[in-house]
């Protein structure tokens, strides 16, 4: 019954800014199409196109005019929905088809490491944003019809995110390896004490293995977008139209983030900075990084929680017990500990079919109140000591008692300390791996962009020309 512990990661569609998601919650079945789509052609049209044409070629794989416009409508509509201002139309298509070149990069190495998405996968994503849209499926297809969105190509781009995902979590997962000593270590410096602070940033990227006069004009992108800022220029305005971040199209919100989550050398940088103030461009691994502090905060780490101490008593229906005789010996057990007053802990070595608990007498230990499922955790919220629960069943069909022993307040501050100091540590690990991950990834690709006035979309050589 007590469920297997699940490891925490971050992780967002960040690689992909124009998730489908996020154009999904801009659905409403009453409402024409906005004025951004006004702004370019039926973009998001279902219609025939007069003329498709390959935008680029991506190793074995190709992008078309089609699926640039399609794109570039949902972005529109997502900046504008925020009240965000669009940049050039020149512009947006560098940055959307960027998001679109590596994109198709992590489907073609999903589907070489094997990644598959099934169709029960999609469904549910499908359910979860009809469900966040405050529709039914049918409503949202509906929706999505009347709007000239085509539902097969919006379950391929969801399909598509889904294993866009599922490979960030596979690199993220292989680089998150924690020790015990990096862990104390982490705990013992001063940064793990400074809170989170709310970043946004600008990356002017670079290729891997970049030559000195591609670093010099990268440098010098760097300074022009700092003289900008300086000039009064909204920082806000400038990744949509300037980075080659992954999260550009989203305003480079790099979110809420542990200091201790920093590279070390961006700690101290970022804790000289006040709200609102941004610093220099930076050299890193992936370019020249201007970061801006939007918040700082310092939560109250010390948790007092309350602890439970408990007996457990399971029976599983079988080939032999039925699901109606499984109900039956529970009620009658529960009658001989209620009513007969027998021995929980004798009964329990007797009977139960909980392999965790039963040669114990069926004793849980002492435990917090969801560290076995939040069924049994508010039942024991509403319990006093030597009370027993009535049979109650569980979701794989087993029948349960449960008798509260006693509860104590606990102090968990070093342990949820340590907690957030591994997840600090394997977030920083992970997300180093993956943005290396990335710039490995898009080294090595063969990737021609066929439009002459879009060739800077992508910062990466690889083996084939970016012409």
């Amino acid at each position: 019954m007590k469920p297997s512990p699940l490891s925490r990661l971050a992780l967002t569609f960040a690689v992909c800014a124009f998730a489908v998601p996020a154009f999904a919650q801009l659905l409403n079945p009453n409402t024409p199409p906005t004025s951004a789509d006004a702004s370019l052609p039926s973009l998001m049209s279902n219609q025939p196109q007069p003329l498709d044409r390959i935008i680029a070629v991506v190793n074995d794989g190709v992008i078309l005019q089609s699926q640039l416009d399609r794109t570039m409508a949902t972005v529109a509509q997502q900046i504008t929905s925020h009240g965000g201002k669009l940049p050039p139309q020149n512009v947006l298509e560098k940055q959307v088809l960027q998001r679109l070149i590596l994109n198709q990069l992590l489907v073609q190495k999903g589907e070489q490491n094997g990644v598959r998405v099934s169709d029960d996968q999609v469904d549910a994503a499908v359910a979860n944003i009809a469900q966040q849209n405050k529709m039914s499926v049918p409503q949202m297809q509906a929706a999505m019809q009347q709007q000239g969105v085509d539902y097969a190509s919006f379950r391929q781009q969801l399909r598509d995110q889904l294993m866009v995902r599922d490979v960030q979590q596979q690199v993220m997962q292989s680089s998150t390896q924690v020790s015990d000593a990096e862990i104390d270590n982490l705990i013992a410096s001063p940064a793990f004490k400074q809170g989170e602070v709310h970043l946004s940033r600008i990356l002017v990227g670079l290729p891997e293995g970049a030559d000195a006069s591609q670093i010099a004009a990268a440098k010098a992108k760097a300074d022009q977008i700092e003289n900008d800022l300086k000039a009064g220029k909204g920082f806000a305005a400038l990744p949509v139209s300037e980075s080659s971040a992954p999260g550009a199209l989203g305003g480079g919100d790099l979110g809420w983030r542990r200091v201790a989550e920093l590279p070390p050398a961006l700690q101290q940088i970022v804790n000289s900075l006040q709200p609102g103030a941004y610093t220099a461009p930076l050299r890193d691994a992936s370019g020249f990084t201007i970061l801006k502090l939007e918040g700082k905060r310092t939560p109250d780490t010390r948790q007092i929680v309350t602890e439970y101490h408990a007996q457990h008593l399971m029976i599983q229906p079988d080939a032999v017990l039925s699901e109606q005789g499984a109900k039956d010996k529970i009620t009658r057990l529960y009658h001989e500990i209620v009513d007969d007053h027998a021995d929980f802990a004798t009964l329990a070595k007797q009977n139960s079919d909980d392999p965790t608990t039963a040669n114990a007498g069926g004793d849980m230990g002492w435990f917090t109140q969801n560290d076995w499922g939040q069924e049994v955790g508010k039942l024991l919220a509403g319990m006093q000591p030597g009370q027993v629960t009535q049979p109650f069943r569980s979701q794989d069909g087993s029948w349960h008692i449960i008798k509260l022993l006693g509860s104590r307040q606990a102090d968990k501050t070093r342990d949820l300390e340590r907690a957030q100091a591994r997840q600090a540590i394997a977030a920083r690990k992970g997300q180093q791996a993956y943005e290396q991950f990335l710039r490995d990834l898009e080294s090595s690709a063969y990737i021609s962009i066929r439009v002459p006035e879009l060739a800077d979309a992508s910062s990466g050589s690889g083996s084939g020309p970016s012409q």
